[in-house]
């Protein structure tokens, strides 16, 4: 039997016209990123396998980088405050950012000024609510512990504050508070995804005998979890890349005792105080792979995810 060829198309000049066009306008797009996003990607990547200082010409020495890192306690130190502090910070910042968000939902007077007055912390440059929280949660004349010294002297008690930033048990808890202090970017998408509940769920609820709390557990919370788990998936690669706070606390030295020691920090000392970019892109590279790793964990156990509309099997 002999093989049948189906006619070719033809592509009209209108068609070719318009896509040229089209490719026209999205060209500087393109360029842009090739040149500032694939091309750094790649040339990252191959400096990773190099020893390369910044100035002279880069020579290839493999993965020793990588095996370098394996050896390297400062390291390993940092790793593990920047896991301690994730471990603190997302779920301070998730409960707080939800328990705001319900609060603000409900019918008080008053709403629209407490919706701004807890949204106002993020419009802060991160710079500047660093060195606010420093001199706030200074342990000689910082005025945290002023309050709870007055509260207690209230009282007729004498407790001494915390050393807050200049002890190494307090140190990544005042973080966390700095973390919770700006969650109002998290709070006002909470609050969207609480406005989308339907009421008529809630009312059956009600109807059922539900009170608040079982409403919240059992229609609230699993209506929002895509919402808890968008920031839980954020909230992880932020934490794990946290720079700014605890360089500028800690005066980038990580003091007190190497507590504020975070990971990207020692990558920045390595690329721009040691200028070994060879071991800073291999640093890069491990902490690209680690968040990729962790973040196709959440998503691989996401069945507590509700979305709208779904059947489950």
């Amino acid at each position: 039997m002999a093989a049948t060829t189906l006619p070719r198309r033809r592509v009209s000049t209108a068609t070719r016209r318009n896509t040229l066009t089209g490719v026209g306008f999205c060209l500087p797009w393109i360029i842009g990123l090739l040149a500032f996003r694939a091309y750094p990607i790649a040339a990252a990547f191959w400096y990773s396998l190099t020893d390369y200082q910044g100035m002279n010409p880069p020579e290839f020495i493999g993965l020793a980088n990588y095996g370098s890192l394996t050896r390297d306690s400062e390291l390993g130190n940092a790793a593990r405050n920047t896991v301690e502090y994730t471990v603190m910070a997302i779920p301070a910042a998730v409960a707080t950012a939800l328990g705001l968000a319900l609060i603000l939902n409900s019918k008080i007077r008053g709403l629209p000024f407490y919706r701004t007055l807890f949204f106002l912390p993020i419009l802060v440059p991160d710079a500047a609510l660093a060195i606010v929280w420093l001199q706030m949660f200074n342990p000689q004349w910082g005025l945290a512990n002023a309050l709870i010294e007055g509260v207690a002297g209230l009282f007729g008690l004498q407790i001494a504050g915390p050393g807050w930033v200049a002890s190494t048990e307090w140190s990544k808890p005042t973080l966390v508070l700095l973390n919770i202090w700006v969650v109002g970017q998290a709070m006002v998408i909470y609050l969207a995804a609480l406005q989308d509940v339907p009421q008529d769920l809630l009312d059956a609820a009600s109807v059922d005998g539900a009170n608040w709390l079982q409403k919240i557990r059992n229609v609230t919370l699993p209506l929002v979890t895509p919402v808890i788990f968008f920031q839980l998936v954020t909230g992880l690669i932020g934490s794990l890349q946290l720079f700014t706070q605890p360089f500028i606390i800690s005066r980038g030295v990580g003091e007190p005792a190497q507590s504020l020691m975070f990971y990207s920090m020692q990558l920045f000392r390595q690329a721009f105080v040691y200028f070994n970019m060879g071991r800073a892109t291999a640093m890069a590279w491990v902490l690209f792979l680690v968040i990729l790793l962790l973040s196709f964990v959440i998503f691989r156990t996401s069945g507590w995810v509700h979305y709208g509309g779904e059947e489950k099997k």
